[in-house]
């Protein structure tokens, strides 16, 4: 198992930065202080190999045999795993395996096997999505350290301690947390954290994006994401559209950058600082790697360690690796000006000014005060006042690159080999591009001139921008590091206790310093001699013993104390002994040495749930979800016995509960689908109001319902992600009357899903808009105001409608809830009508219609067609058919493949 445990990462992991230090009796040994590991990405091996020379202290990766959520990357065959996670071992680091998708029924006995093989193979950690795979892997091999991925949205300290149930060693915070939020989370849990550092910033929350499933059918939940965020889009504000001028890609974040939070998480106790990128080249893994290593060196006072090959450790380096603009991302809390700067979608870089002339094949380009603009870097300052609603221009005249190239750290000029893009940012033309031959500076800017290769200066206009969009010493950096990389670092400090006298065997026991006391022991084949001169010196045992060149080993500290004076010993056996010592180090660091089960355990993890055989005995119920008063007002009318509430921003959500307890309704409440840190109050609001049920949508939202007193009935939603009969067991035992199957389901997965779950305990949405986007970002923030967060917005949302019009003309609602976030549901309507009688064989006995704009015509006969659905009173076609008179788009069946629908 890996050497370098994660409380004890050192501050310096890379050789020659410390002499070995001798102990002195009497004389306190330094004392390292605990800093955040620096996980890095790793999509094959070059990368991996960049990330190890870069001075990584763990590697996160994916297997091709699936269940990982880059299923785009090369990743790594699991059956030269145990290889590889030797290698990561011998360089120092951690391996940590990434299963974090979610797992159909069928797949269940793959993974199980798929778990031996990885813990089989000295893996450090596993990182997952699925509870099945945490359980299946505690009940398989104990030993193995299970993190819960981002992808699990454990976003607040009460998911973390519910979760912990799972044998979880550590959870991934959401990347939409502040370092407030941060703060409180790690307070409340016990669970050690890791944070997204840098890079890509996914729009939606992990793990609740359904975008890729409701439009491509490539689920990201699967480890499929199609990123439909960074496609265009077209606003629509109150039925029109709101022209934008160039910025067309409204859900597309820049990527995080935090090296100014470094410091504040490292003091507030993070276990590990994560950087996004396992689709990514190497020399973007070693140029972050090697700079955040850096940060957390200087935390500590440290110089940057050094490292095998020169790494670019400037700034401008760390964009032109690779960049679509600098934001804070959340770290220093909600700015929605800053997140989304929608011009672009894909790599920039740095910005170097506009085009100020074009002659032959050079071009003359002049700063940019626009591109100056500073929306995510150091010198962002918050906005003072508040605006006035409405006040954004249609058109956005300047590039909020967050880079500010008046500070000389994030100066860039552009020399001969680095590489420019003129940015057009008109959505569907070419871009051009390519490699710059020449530079001649000018008193207006820099002379460029271009060649062959290069761009159609044609195309080029005077007033497109110019980025840096990479360096030949950027690139050269990432290949030399993924050379050094696959040969021994020497980065495991080991050290030496040399004790004997003479007359017996010279004796050392070599410890790795933060190995969780690691150690071997060797002797010399012949005693020690009295000496005829000064004997073995300290000085003699460091350049003897020390030689660790060519291994993964370098020296850390020498205690002789019990070595008598006056010995000596021939360098032959000192060498000797240093190689025997070698040998055995790395054996005991390639060593995996835990107990696995041989025996399958997935019937027995699924008896931990309610029992497979009750059979349901109640009728089918219809179950509309409402999110209007006129909505709520129709299926009353049309008689329904059970109704449950989505009032997304609260407001009269008491009033609506009266009014249909006063029909003699029972009523439910949904909770807001993540639970942020300090948001338990929502949920307290939602109690006091005495529901029926409660419709829970988060982990936290669990925990906190499920520890009242007195608890409604508790019914789980489609965002717990529940696809399996494992996963199943573990969420009904948590308390809940019945859970609702995951959106990621088709057909033959949901009924695989029913045949091995509790009977009727399994709900099943058959008619809704699928929520695509589930988004910390404000779409009606950024564009229809000027405003940072709720309280400098003037509150849009209040008084306007916004839809997204997408490529193929489909509009896409946007919906806003109490805490601020953006659910953009499907333009189509999506229907299980057709399955309803094969569901009712199986058991289900709660169906979910879910209305979203709907008016108070459209909501009651969608609810009276699927009442009669159940009822057999209504064949399925004439369902869908009613349902479609009044959907714009169509109704479709989803992952069931199109409807055709008779309009």
């Amino acid at each position: 198992m890996g050497p370098l445990p994660p409380e004890s990462a050192p501050v310096v992991a890379a050789p020659g930065v410390a002499a070995p230090v001798v102990a002195v009796p009497g004389v306190a040994t330094p004392v390292r202080r605990r800093l955040p590991e620096i996980l890095a990405p790793a999509g094959d091996r070059d990368a991996l190999a960049a990330a190890l020379a870069a001075g990584a202290d763990a590697v996160y990766f994916g297997l091709d045999d699936g269940f990982n959520a880059r299923a785009r990357a090369t990743n790594f065959a699991s059956d030269s795993l145990a290889e590889v996670v030797a290698w990561i071992h011998r360089a120092g680091a951690r391996a940590y395996v990434t299963l974090n998708t979610l797992v159909f029924e069928p797949e269940l006995p793959i993974v199980e096997q798929l778990i031996r093989r990885v813990a089989a193979a000295g893996t450090d950690a596993i990182i997952v999505q699925d509870p099945a795979v945490a359980l299946l892997a505690r009940a398989v091999c104990p030993a193995l350290d299970v993190h819960a991925s981002t992808q699990m949205t454990a976003s607040s300290p009460l998911a973390a301690e519910l979760l912990r149930g799972l044998g979880l060693a550590r959870v991934v915070v959401p990347r939409e947390l502040s370092v407030d939020e941060i703060r409180r989370y790690a307070a409340g849990t016990a669970l050690p954290l890791e944070v997204f550092i840098h890079g890509a910033l996914c729009v939606a929350w992990s793990g609740q994006c359904l975008s890729s499933e409701a439009w491509g059918g490539r689920s990201a939940n699967r480890g499929q994401c199609a990123q439909a965020c960074r496609l265009p889009y077209q606003l629509i504000v109150d039925g029109h559209e709101r022209d934008l001028g160039d910025v067309a890609y409204l859900l597309s974040p820049k990527d995080l950058v935090g090296l100014d939070a470094v410091p504040q998480l490292a003091e507030l106790g993070v276990a590990s600082l994560k950087i996004e990128g396992r689709l990514k080249a190497p020399h973007y893994v070693a140029t972050t790697v090697a700079q955040y290593r850096a940060a957390t060196a200087a935390v500590a006072g440290q110089p940057p360690p050094a490292a095998p090959v020169p790494i670019p450790l400037d700034e401008p380096s760390l964009h032109i690796a690779y960049s679509r603009g600098v934001t804070r991302g959340f770290l220093a809390g909600a700015d929605h000006q800053t997140l989304v700067e929608g011009r672009f979608p894909q790599h920039r870089g740095v910005p170097l000014g506009r085009v100020a002339r074009i002659e032959g094949s050079s071009v003359l380009v002049a700063p940019d005060p626009a591109q100056r603009l500073v929306t995510g870097g150091r010198a962002m300052a918050p906005m003072d006042q508040a605006p006035d609603l409405d006040a954004r221009p249609s058109r956005l005249a300047s590039p909020a690159t967050g880079i500010d190239d008046t500070d000389p750290r994030t100066r860039v000029a552009p020399r001969a080999g680095m590489g420019v893009v003129f940015d057009r940012s008109r959505p569907g033309e070419p871009e051009e591009g390519g490699p710059i031959f020449a530079v001649d500076d000018a008193p207006q800017g820099h002379w460029l001139r271009f060649g062959r290769p290069g761009p159609e200066l044609a195309n080029v206009r005077v007033g497109d921008l110019v980025w840096i969009t990479s360096d030949p010493r950027v690139t050269r950096a990432g290949e030399k590091a993924a050379e050094a990389g696959r040969a021994p670092l020497g980065r495991i400090a080991i050290d030496l206790t040399v004790r004997g006298v003479v007359g017996a065997p010279l004796e050392v026991v070599a410890v790795v310093t933060a190995g969780r006391g690691l150690s071997v022991r060797a002797t010399t084949a012949t005693a020690l001699a009295a000496a005829t001169g000064a004997g073995l010196l300290p000085g003699v045992i460091i350049d003897k013993l020390g030689a660790l060149g060519g291994t993964p080993f370098h020296l850390g500290s020498v205690d002789t104390a019990d070595l008598a004076p006056g010995a000596h010993v021939p360098v032959s056996e000192l060498k000797e002994l240093r190689r025997t010592l070698v040998a055995r180090l790395d054996a005991a660091i390639t060593r995996v040495a835990r107990p696995i089960a041989s025996a399958s355990v997935i019937d027995e993890l699924r008896r931990l749930g309610p029992p497979l055989d009750h059979d349901p005995i109640i009728d089918p119920i219809i179950v509309p979800l409402c999110r209007t008063d006129a909505q709520l007002d129709a299926v009353l009318e049309a008689g329904a016995a059970e109704v449950e509430l989505d009032w997304m921003e609260l407001v009269g959500l008491g009033k609506a509960v009266a009014r249909a307890r006063k029909r003699g309704v029972r009523v439910g409440i949904a909770t807001v689908r993540v639970q942020k840190p300090g948001e338990e109050l929502i949920d307290q609001h939602l109690a006091k109001l005495a529901p029926d049920h409660i419709l829970v949508r988060s982990w936290g939202s669990l925990a906190a319902f499920a520890q009242l007193a007195r608890p409604p009935v508790l019914h789980g939603d489609f965002s717990l992600n529940v696809t399996n009969s494992i996963t199943a067991a573990w969420v009904l035992g948590r308390g809940l009357a019945t859970l609702t199957a995951a959106h990621d389901l088709d057909r033959d997965q949901l009924f695989a899903l029913l045949a091995r779950a509790p009977r009727g305990r399994i709900a099943v949405t058959i008619h809704h808009h699928v929520p695509t986007f589930h988004t910390e970002h404000c779409v009606y923030a950024h564009l229809l105001s000027t405003g940072r967060d709720y309280k400098t917005c003037g509150r849009p949302c209040e008084r306007h409608e916004v839809a997204l019009r997408d490529r193929v003309g489909l509009v896409h609602p946007v919906v806003v809830d109490v805490g601020c976030r953006n659910t953009i549901f499907n333009a189509q309507a999506q229907s299980a009508a057709s399955l309803v009688p094969a569901l009712l064989a199986h058991g289900v006995r709660r169906f979910r219609v879910e209305l979203v704009r709907e008016s108070a015509d459209e909501a009651a006969r969608v609810f009276t067609a699927y009442t009669q659905l159940a009822a057999g009173q209504l064949a399925a076609r004439e369902v869908v058919r009613r349902a479609a008179v009044h959907e714009q788009f169509g109704v479709t069946r989803g992952t069931m493949r199109t409807l055709t629908v008779l309009r």
